[in-house]
């Protein structure tokens, strides 16, 4: 049964300690899961590149995540504590009671990985191995839509680079003891960023557009994370530039949908046909048939699958990075 205890920095639990080593002043709360959490792996997705300036690891194994919440920005800091079974969450910030009062959704404890059944098999083995792993639900959409958006046909590195520039130029230091963790921008902010400074970071000028047509938007994109499958689905693509890859990238950290599959992708067809089929070559439509009969785990049988490592042989020469800076 899973359950928790809330307190202040100074009444009653101690406060979690710093970077450094150091206690500092912080809200605080303990919770019990009740299941089997890896913590790390399970906030994994939300970290955008190893130096994302929005998420950082520290040596005692605590994640910390700046956000932008409804009441203000905050920072988060989540350790696990197995001995006792319990998670030890600090936060810091006007956002620091929202981010405390939504950390059993964002580790998971609204997720049902169980309702994936698999044949025997590796992928029922490999079920088993990461137990521990649920899908995040932050609540909130702005902050994976918009590095998702940056994502759209470019390498990884590509996206990780833009994110981390941007942050770094426009984002706001996140309360808290951790040095250079920053905060995204608010809708408003990332509206007035200049069209050089897209440019600087590597961003074209169609992403760009994208972002500025979704921030416009931000409080009816926000509204999505209390949706549906669906009906997010269809409130986020409404928006030109916004796609069902797009959508699903970001659905499923905000609203921690386990159906939301990313069509669209240039590797998981190849990569879930041959896992589901020995297929070395698929596209959209076949993959979105090998995924059908599991309904509505088909992003959460995704994630299995590419947890496992496995990936379709591949022929033909890399995805090329592509320079904006220079155009």
């Amino acid at each position: 049964m899973s359950g928790s205890t809330r307190t202040g920095a100074h009444t009653g639990l101690p406060a979690p300690r710093g970077a450094g080593g150091r206690t500092d002043g912080g809200a605080v709360r303990r919770w019990r899961p009740g299941f089997p959490l890896d913590v790390t792996r399970t906030l994994l997705p939300l970290r955008r590149g190893p130096a994302d300036p929005a998420y950082r690891t520290t040596a005692d194994g605590a994640v910390w995540r700046a956000s932008r919440t409804p009441a203000g920005i905050g920072t988060l800091r989540v350790l696990a504590r197995p001995s006792e079974g319990v998670v030890e969450a600090g936060a810091w910030g006007p956002g620091a009671p929202w981010l405390l009062d939504r950390l059993p959704d964002l580790l998971g404890a609204a997720d049902d990985p169980a309702g994936l059944v698999l044949p025997s098999g590796p992928l029922r083995e490999a079920q088993r191995e990461v137990a521990g792993v649920r899908l995040v639900r932050t609540g909130l959409v702005m902050e994976s839509l918009v590095p998702a958006i940056l994502e759209q046909k470019v390498t990884t590195s590509e996206a990780y680079r833009a994110w981390r520039t941007l942050l770094r130029a426009f984002g706001t230091p996140a309360p808290g003891p951790v040095e250079g963790l920053r905060v995204a921008p608010s809708a408003r902010e990332w509206s007035l960023v200049p069209s050089w400074e897209w440019h600087r970071a590597g961003v074209d000028p169609k992403r760009s557009a994208t972002v500025q047509r979704a921030v416009r938007l931000a409080p009816r994109l926000e509204e999505a994370s209390a949706m549906d499958h669906e009906t997010s689905f269809a409130r986020l693509t409404a928006v030109p530039g916004i796609g069902v890859w797009t959508a699903a990238e970001t659905l499923q950290r905000s609203n921690g949908d386990a159906d939301a599959v990313s069509v669209g992708d240039f590797h998981l067809p190849n990569t879930v046909g041959w896992a589901l089929a020995g297929r070395v070559r698929s596209d959209d439509a076949q993959m979105l048939a090998l995924l059908e009969p599991y309904r509505p785990h088909r992003h959460r049988l995704c994630r299995l699958i590419l947890a496992t490592g496995t990936h379709a042989p591949r022929f033909g020469p890399r995805l090329t990075p592509n320079d904006h800076r220079h155009r």
